[in-house]
């Protein structure tokens, strides 16, 4: 029988507040809070929610220019527009359901339709500020933590007309955030793409298109790796730009009304589909789907009246219509692109004829590994992957759950006392370890077919499940967890040439990560104080004064269990692998995974004197500690 013991009664009944609710359960309406190392984190979500008001003014036909200012963690946006009305600037900021985006002729096809954006970077921002300016007069309200502070009366201004606002982001939900540029840039790059002709500012750097999604791939990719020149599809509420290169997987980026939709949906399934279709039929030839769409780029952006998205952070579309009486999006997209991209390869040849090549190609490379591929799978499974390599978390994976969405995290260390030490003190229900033996080969030039030979990687690729790209992903963080020692940066380079050669999809999305662990433990007998770099090392002895105890950890071996908790728990550091647009992947491998050039070996000679200098410091380091 159940316990009598606690009673439930009207009084445990609550209500909150807006601001309540927000602040207790913000994911409800940013998704994942993080701390910025993520890209898909809690504070860029803040940004995304002012930007994407101001972008809605430019799509309406007001204003041409956006300021962003980011300054350490304060945010400014300023757009041009029509700016708030004056006597609801407040409620739209600060009560629920308010908003001009109810009504389908004030903003026809924006990205927000809930009523909710500012109101959560409200609540969720420990100030913030937001100035209307219209014909003349100005309103300027200020709160903290999404209760007003200051509501100062309409006054005369001589400013353009616009909405600015401005906030912090509340350090209590969001501890020890920080904003990384690159994501930043990404984001801002995005609107612009989106919005040719729109001039963004970011910090004093100008941001502007002119050829939209063709900008985007051009960008993205590097010319001469291209197996054709990009195609770009412009029609009524649809743009497309796609090409395929010599990379591993597909690489896509999809758009809604501005709004990039980092885990696809509805859209992004139809253009796949209509990509394969129409290829099939222009050359009459029943190619896998695989083939085709192997080493495949694109962009795809829609417009669409009143979208539907799974969920406040609109990351994924769901099924609808491109209006309430229009055509779905699925037909609409692909009776585009039949009609469009047919037309484009009967008119272009050359085209058509480097397209098909390709896709030649990759089924020559998927028959030449089935049989190796088969075997390598039947090793995985009788290899018990989940006893002898992979301690696995208890998150129930589903094809219903896109791991984007949630907190998994898989270490991939090396050796039995470190991966034992990650795996006694880890968060069971959501992180995983993956335990290597020994160094990993370097793959660099060769082909997929040593991904099945080698049984390191053959198991690692089936506990990750990215065999068929990223969609099957089973973590949202791969995190390589190696020692602070030239051999733990031998195999994490050897694991980063690994996933750029087979599985680039896995970096470009935000997924690989390397853990950031202290290389010093300096204490006296009152404080423990652990320090990531020699400036926190430093700052801990003039700290604690006297002479206190200084401990070089030499591997993660070293460090306890106990100690390790605190290391991969709340305040986890976790350092991004990002590839700058300007760098090209096969170059980069080439340069640090290649036979040896006379321009590393010029690199090595040159840094040869700082790495002389590291290393007769930590051996003084560790004189000390012993003496």
């Amino acid at each position: 029988m159940a316990s009598n013991d606690y009673n439930y009664s009207e009084e445990h009944i609550r209500t909150l507040d807006w601001i309540e609710h927000m602040r207790l359960r913000p994911g409800m309406y940013i998704g994942k809070l993080g701390d910025g190392t993520s890209p898909d984190d809690g504070i860029y979500i803040l940004v995304k929610e002012v930007v994407d008001n101001a972008i809605d003014e430019f799509a309406m036909g007001f204003g041409k220019k956006i300021e962003i200012r980011v300054d350490k963690q304060q945010v400014m946006v300023r757009d041009y527009g029509r700016g708030i009305p004056l006597g609801k600037v407040i409620d739209c900021v600060s009560k629920m359901n308010t908003g001009a985006k109810y009504d389908s002729k004030a903003f026809q096809k924006s990205v927000g339709l809930n009523g909710v954006g500012t109101k959560a970077v409200n609540a969720l921002s420990s100030w913030f500020r937001v100035q209307s300016t219209r014909e003349g007069k100005s309103k300027v309200a200020e709160f903290e933590k999404g209760v007003i502070t200051k509501d100062n009366k309409i006054a005369a201004s001589t400013d353009r007309d616009g909405t600015l606002v401005e906030f912090i982001p509340d350090p209590d939900i969001f501890r020890n955030f920080h904003f990384i540029p690159e994501y930043l840039e990404n984001q801002i790059w995005n609107y612009a793409y989106l919005n040719a002709g729109l001039t963004i500012q970011f910090n004093g750097q100008k941001y502007y298109s002119q050829n939209g999604l063709l900008d985007l791939l051009e960008r993205k990719t590097n010319k001469e790796e291209l197996r054709y020149p990009i195609i770009h599809l412009k029609g009524e509420d649809i743009e497309i730009a796609m090409s395929h290169n010599n990379d591993y997987g597909e690489e896509y980026y999809s758009f809604v009304n501005g709004q990039f939709t980092t885990q696809g949906g509805t859209h992004l399934a139809a253009f796949r589909e209509a990509v394969v279709k129409t290829i099939r039929e222009f050359y009459k030839k029943d190619y896998d789907a695989s083939d085709i769409r192997q080493s495949i780029i694109a962009a795809v952006s829609v417009r669409v009246q009143e979208p539907v998205f799974e969920s406040q952070t609109k990351t994924k579309l769901g099924s609808l219509n491109m209006a309430p009486d229009g055509p779905a999006v699925r037909t609409f997209i692909n009776d585009f692109v039949r009609r469009e991209l047919d037309n484009y390869l009967h008119k272009n040849p050359q085209a058509a004829e480097a397209l098909q090549k390709r896709i030649m190609q990759s089924e020559r490379e998927r028959k030449e590994i089935s049989g190796i591929k088969k075997l390598a799978n039947e090793r995985a499974k009788k290899a018990n992957l989940h006893n002898r390599k992979l301690r696995d978390c208890r998150f129930h994976f589903s094809e219903d759950k896109d791991p984007r969405a949630n907190d998994t995290m898989l270490f991939i260390t090396e050796g039995d006392s470190a991966s034992g030490s990650i795996t006694k003190v880890r968060n069971v229900e959501t992180q995983a370890v993956f335990s290597l033996k020994g160094k990993p080969l370097n793959v660099f030039g060769l082909t997929k077919r040593v991904v099945y030979e080698n049984e390191e990687f053959n198991l690692l690729q089936h506990a990750l499940n990215i065999e068929d790209g990223v969609d099957g992903l089973r973590y949202n963080q791969i995190v390589i967890a190696t020692d602070a020692d030239v051999d733990g940066m031998h195999i994490r380079l050897l694991l980063l040439t690994f996933f750029l050669q087979f599985f680039p999809e896995v970096v470009k999305n935000g997924h690989l990560y390397i853990l950031q662990t202290p290389l010093f433990r300096v204490r006296n007998k009152k404080e423990t104080i652990y320090c990531y770099d020699e400036e926190e090392k430093q700052k801990a002895m003039a700290k604690l004064g006297g002479k206190p105890e200084i401990t070089r950890f030499k591997g993660l071996g070293e460090i306890s269990p106990e100690e390790f908790a605190g290391f991969i728990g709340d305040d986890i550091r976790l350092e991004p692998v990002m590839i700058g647009t300007e760098k090209k992947v096969q170059e980069l491998l080439q340069y640090y995974m290649g036979k040896n050039s006379m321009q590393r070996q010029e690199f090595i000679i040159k840094n040869l004197r700082i790495e002389k200098d590291t290393i007769i410091e930590n051996a003084t380091v560790e004189e000390t500690t012993e003496s």
